[in-house]
């Protein structure tokens, strides 16, 4: 499964300096209005250490961890949603992204070009008008598409004219999409239109180094947004990010301690990443390769073996389970088995996390 996030924000607020952070792409971050013209596209490994747990237990040739596929979107401007600074091209990018993850200055400094005052939730609200007009100007060509359907009492179009129509009310009211209380099908149907506002956000508040826990008051006002909005937020000093991720391993675990971090802002990025997405992993291992696949909460066995490959889904007959834990305690697969800890599951299993697997495939 290919999972993508965009990383969007004004210019100047450090999207470019946590892009090279996380993905080590060598995106340039300089400090100047549209240094990014083109969207970099790089991908994020995500921190596991499961693979390892699994690999001292399991010889293999090769660890393949999951990944999301980060998009640096250029600096969005007022009037993006006309045009301005390049911005049809920069939504179009947005659009083909699973989540957004809006990046906001929440520190001062002289070395900062900008013309006005540190303001997140001004920000935001700059970057959610753009995405919101744009998805206004979708929706209301799809409900002129529809229209003619409809008055013809076609029930699809009927269906699709009301759902439009409320979905057009909801952004002139100023309500992000993805608050609206849709069902599985009314999602299903606003998909195709790739609504801005409809996709899931994490607000990244770019901290100073003295506010890693993101306690100041520009930071809180994030997690204040996030919550009201339905969205999840999280602090990160993103120049100590990418300190951090130029330094060897001895060194990055001095300065961590200094710091007094036990764990690097980025995999707590990527992880909330993961579970905004609500996402979860589940692990094959053998002597080629031990591997994490990335599947929704609540996938079922099959759907899980056709993120292998998509046959295996139509084919599947059944699965072969352990958990991480049972080869901690029992060392082999072996022993798992002959302890009764390998399980036999069939078509309507629901994947746990830190499941191991093994499917059995018909032809």
């Amino acid at each position: 499964m290919s999972v993508s996030c965009g990383i969007v924000g004004l210019p100047n607020v450090g999207k470019s300096t946590l892009f090279n952070a996380l993905t080590a792409a060598g995106a340039q971050a300089g400090n100047f209005p549209f240094c990014t013209i083109d969207p970099n596209i790089a991908v994020a490994p995500v921190p596991d250490p499961n693979l390892e747990v699994i690999r001292r237990h399991i010889e293999s040739k090769q660890i393949i961890p999951a990944s999301v596929k980060v998009v640096d979107i250029a600096g969005l401007i007022a009037g993006a949603s006309k045009g301005e600074g390049l911005g049809n091209k920069f939504l179009a990018n947005i659009r083909e992204t699973d989540a957004i993850m809006q990046v906001v200055r929440c520190f001062g400094g002289e070395h900062v070009v900008r013309d006005s005052p540190v303001d997140p939730i001004g920000d935001i609200e700059i970057i959610e008008l753009e995405l919101a007009l744009a998805d206004l100007e979708t929706v209301t060509k799809a409900i002129d598409r529809v229209s003619k359907k409809a008055r013809s009492g076609d029930k699809d179009s009927l269906f699709e004219k009301e759902l439009f129509e409320r979905a057009k009310a909801g952004i002139e009211a100023g309500t992000a999409l993805r608050t609206l209380p849709l069902t599985a099908k009314e999602r299903a149907a606003l998909r195709p239109l790739c609504l801005m506002s409809l996709k899931d956000v994490l607000y990244v508040a770019n901290v100073s180094v003295d506010d890693l826990a993101g306690d100041s008051e520009y930071a809180q006002r994030v997690a204040t947004r996030a919550a009201a909005t339905g969205s999840k937020w999280i602090p990160i000093c993103a120049d100590v990010e990418a300190e951090l991720r130029a330094m060897d391993e001895a060194d990055r675990a001095l300065f961590m301690a200094d710091l007094g971090v036990a764990e690097s802002g980025l995999a707590r990025l990527v992880r909330a990443t993961y579970e905004l997405l609500g996402l979860q992993t589940y692990y094959t291992a053998g002597p080629k390769e031990i591997r994490a696949w990335t599947i929704h909460a609540g996938d079922t066995a099959p759907v899980a073996a056709g993120v292998i490959h998509t046959d295996f889904e139509k084919s599947f007959i059944r699965a072969e389970v352990y958990a991480v834990e049972d080869l901690v305690q029992h060392k082999t697969e072996s022993a798992i088995r002959a302890a009764g800890r390998l399980r036999t599951e069939g078509r309507e299993y629901v994947m746990r996390p830190d499941d191991v697997c093994h499917f059995l495939i018909g032809k």
